[in-house]
């Protein structure tokens, strides 16, 4: 009772939680006959009825194919994506709608960027930069290109809250550097990593920034311009938008230099069996029928992001994460992995001599949902020593009532090991 008077407490805030709850259906629903408390927003955000309804609605009364049709339908079809377009060009701060690509989420928008950038600019002995705290889909790419390539992937090491070392990225940077790739915020840990910072260094030393920001789209504003990085890259499911859809931002200078990632239609000005001429990008790196709908429904879910301000929902976001850290440490036994001074509403721990999926299996029971194991980032586990870790994440329809339903839970593992 204690612990809820003080979460409680912290719980004054502009933002109106529990009436962007409303929006969300799948938070009225119940798990093992308890009520769900949803804490897997970094593996994937719950859709607003505003998103459900735009893509229900595209699918019973406008669908149509895009770009090729002369008729109403497809026109209209066409309109709505490049609205959805011109919405992520105001959403990252791009100077044009033609920087946007569609692709089907973060990983693809990397790996393209490894084939169509990295196997036209990276040669023998080039080197690759990423951080220790990356998730696989923004090592394994760059991996693959290097050994293809003979370049070499280096490592920029963290310290032991997570944090990227900014001295030791110095010492890596040469003139062989011609990636760095990192996360905006590291998906195991939530730690915000100084990216304005680390893409003014990666281009003193002549090297092209990628920006992972698929655990950053949601929780952070961001302009592309400020940063100035070459790529920043996010999925529309962890962006409360629908899965199989994503973007990555690219300056307009590379995305002309670069190759297409795929052949197809679409993406082509002129098809004869002795010469191909490309589209200009975007279309050039979308072939195929894109993923209409989706796209539809990224173009909502960001509209309904825009409702609100993003101090709002990170000082929420903020309060939470305060609330449930304090009263994790707290509960002995414990250990959060990742400290980090700057943090979106993310805490992985490990409780002593209890394996995560025991903890994440027993929380379930309790209705409340969270992730157990790698995350997709075993070289953050290895840096840290251990093989898995229990990650809670929060979103904005997360409350303190939902903390004390995970602290209550943490109860019940402790009492199922006796300790």
């Amino acid at each position: 009772m204690e612990q809820r008077q003080r979460t409680q407490k912290r719980g004054e805030s502009s933002f109106n939680v529990e009436k962007s709850r409303l929006d969300f259906p799948m938070l009225r629903r119940s798990v093992h006959g308890k009520q769900l408390v949803y804490l897997d927003n970094a593996a994937t955000t719950q859709k607003p009825t505003q998103v459900l309804d735009r893509m229900d609605r595209f699918y019973r009364e406008e669908y149509a194919t895009v770009r090729r049709g002369v008729y109403g339908l497809s026109q209209e079809a066409t309109e709505y994506c490049h609205e959805t377009r011109k919405r992520c060009q105001t959403f990252l701060n791009a100077s044009s709608a033609d920087e946007i690509i569609f692709t089907k989420g973060t990983t693809e928008a990397i790996n393209l960027l490894a084939t169509s950038y990295g196997e036209k600019f990276l040669h023998e002995k080039d080197e690759v930069l990423v951080a220790t705290t990356e998730h696989h889909s923004n090592i394994v790419p760059w991996q693959r290109l290097c050994e293809k390539k003979r370049a070499q992937l280096r490592v920029i090491p963290v310290n032991d809250q997570g944090e990227i070392l900014l001295e030791e990225f110095k010492k890596l940077l040469n003139a062989q550097t011609k990636i760095v790739s990192v996360a905006h915020v590291s998906n195991a840990l939530g730690i915000i990593h100084p990216i304005e910072e680390i893409t003014k260094l990666a281009h003193r030393a002549g090297a092209v920034v990628v920006i992972d920001g698929a655990q950053a789209a949601a929780h952070l504003p961001i302009d592309v311009q400020r940063i100035d990085c070459d790529f920043y890259a996010f999925s529309g499911h962890k962006t409360f938008g629908p899965t199989g859809i994503g973007v990555l931002y690219g300056k307009q200078k590379w995305l002309e230099s670069m190759d297409p990632y795929q052949g197809g239609g679409d993406m082509i000005s002129s098809v004869t069996f002795e010469k191909i001429t490309y589209a200009p990008p975007p279309a050039k790196f979308e072939a195929g029928t894109p993923a209409i709908a989706e796209i539809i429904g990224l173009g909502a879910a960001l509209e309904y992001l825009e409702q609100f301000s993003f101090d709002a929902l990170h000082a929420h976001e903020q309060r939470l994460l305060q609330a449930a850290t304090e009263a994790i440490a707290s509960s002995g036994k414990i250990k959060i992995i990742g400290n980090g001074q700057t943090k979106v509403g993310i805490i992985s721990f490990v409780m002593e001599g209890i394996h995560p999926h025991d903890i994440g299996t027993i929380l379930d029971q309790e209705g409340v949902a969270v992730r157990a194991g790698h995350h997709c980032a075993q070289p953050t586990m290895d840096r840290f020593g251990i093989p898995a870790t229990t990650r809670i994440s929060f979103a904005l329809y997360n409350t303190f009532d939902d903390v004390e339903k995970l602290l209550e839970g943490m109860n019940q593992v402790k009492k199922v090991f006796g300790i």
